[in-house]
């Protein structure tokens, strides 16, 4: 059934962006309005999978981390964790800087339109808005107000919280510790029934979204700008047969069965364009789909939608390099071993900057550590929303392999915890 599921959602996904392309491109006010409204439906059923995420990410890791008496099988866990997201993201940021000067060598930018491109920067005026630094972010780390921070949807405080909780739950005596845990176990799995319930309806749900995803990408956009879109989309898609190899040879997954977990998440990748949206999902599907015990899941997958985003530096260079390509500075190997660097620390201090403001907040430090003018950005933040979409996928699909990844090796889910979780 969910096989049957998948596909259909994944049919519905491409019926939703056609459907889409075709109301923009027609041109009728009426008939965009009616699919804009339509879409409302798609984010229905989005906050339907989010409701679920902040108890979802707060119970996992709670019971993870304390479900064990002793504290440091917890922490090698999640040291393992930090370990494999780190080479992954070095070797996505490795990718990106031989990849995309490779396609610019291949398909460089045309010079007339260039020029035009960058004469029209000009009305684009572009505020360089620096990230949170290194004192920041380590202040913002620990929440003044937990209940805050998971109203506001903020994961990585609320992540830390969650396993500072779990790890003083450790202390406890097992009469204190095994109710508790019980109680968490419960919640999560509740949040899985639910997930589930919302699944049923994913084709629909995905379907609307798809539609506005179809409006987007299906205006007409020329020339210089077509190909900066391009050009980043396939880049950053590249990163998520990446994943899938770091999956199946480090991992020790078949293809089969790590493409029958990821479909149906890649999905709703796509159409929502959030890592946290898919995060529910993502914990179902390494599961039951892939049979990673739900205390290495519950650990894994909240720390990774909180701090490991493999695409961040890989569509983040991909700007500056075209930045550069475009305005002709030459990026010298220094330069490019720099901006690989500023580009991997920019992907964990960014943290829960939203939309526009994260797009210049990220790109424009790489691009003033390369020595590339940042004046070209006012023009790319419009079109930001398609490669975005390869932004998600890429970061989903690497956080599914570094859940099976760092899986490797742990022990199977404990009999409570299996008597309790829902049948499959």
């Amino acid at each position: 059934m969910l096989k049957w599921l998948s596909l259909i959602t994944l049919l519905a996904l491409a019926a939703g962006i056609v459907v889409g392309a075709m109301a923009g491109s027609s041109g009728d006010a009426g008939v965009i309005e009616t699919v804009t409204q339509v879409s409302h439906v798609g984010d229905l059923w989005l906050n339907l999978l989010r409701m679920t995420v902040i108890p979802l990410v707060f119970s996992l890791l709670v019971t993870g981390v304390a479900s064990v008496a002793d504290a440091a099988s917890s922490g090698k866990l999640a040291a393992r964790s930090l370990f494999v997201f780190g080479v992954l993201l070095v070797s996505a940021t490795v990718f990106a800087c031989v990849a995309f000067p490779a396609f610019l060598a291949f398909w460089p930018p045309d010079p007339a339109a260039a020029a035009k491109l960058i004469a029209d920067a000009g009305g684009n005026a572009v505020q360089a808005v620096s990230p949170p630094t290194l004192g920041e972010w380590l202040a913002a780390l620990a929440p003044g107000n937990a209940v805050a921070a998971a109203a506001e949807g903020a994961v990585l405080p609320l992540v830390v919280f969650a396993m500072f909780f779990g790890f003083a739950a450790t202390q406890l005596p097992a009469q204190q510790r095994q109710p508790m845990v019980a109680f968490f176990r419960a919640v999560a799995d509740t949040m899985i029934i639910i997930v589930r319930w919302v699944l049923v309806v994913a084709p629909i749900g995905v379907f609307a979204l798809a539609l506005g995803v179809g409006l987007i990408t299906g205006i007409d956009i020329a020339g210089l700008i077509a190909q900066y879109i391009v050009i980043v989309s396939i880049v950053t898609a590249l990163i998520v047969p990446l994943a899938f190899l770091f999956a199946i040879l480090w991992g020790r997954v078949s293809p089969g069965r790590f493409l029958n977990a990821m479909a149906p998440v890649l999905a709703v990748a796509i159409s929502s364009r959030s890592s946290l949206a898919s995060l529910p999902l993502m914990v179902e599907r390494s599961r039951d789909a892939m049979g990673v015990p739900q205390r290495t899941a519950g650990i894994v997958l909240p720390l990774a939608v909180a701090v490991f985003r493999m695409t961040s530096p890989v569509a983040n260079l991909g700007v500056v390099f075209f930045c550069a390509a475009v305005l002709g500075v030459p990026l010298t190997p220094d330069k490019i071993v720099i901006g690989a660097f500023v580009a991997i620390a920019i992907s964990i201090g960014s943290v829960g900057l939203p939309g526009e403001i994260s797009f210049v907040a990220s790109v424009a430090p790489i691009s003033m550590a390369m020595g590339v003018p940042i004046e070209l950005l006012g023009i790319l933040v419009a079109v930001e929303a398609v490669p975005d979409i390869f932004r998600t996928v890429g970061n989903v699909s690497g956080d599914m392999a570094a859940t099976v990844i760092a899986a490797k090796g742990q022990p199977a889910s404990p009999p409570e915890e299996a008597a309790v979780a829902p049948p499959g």
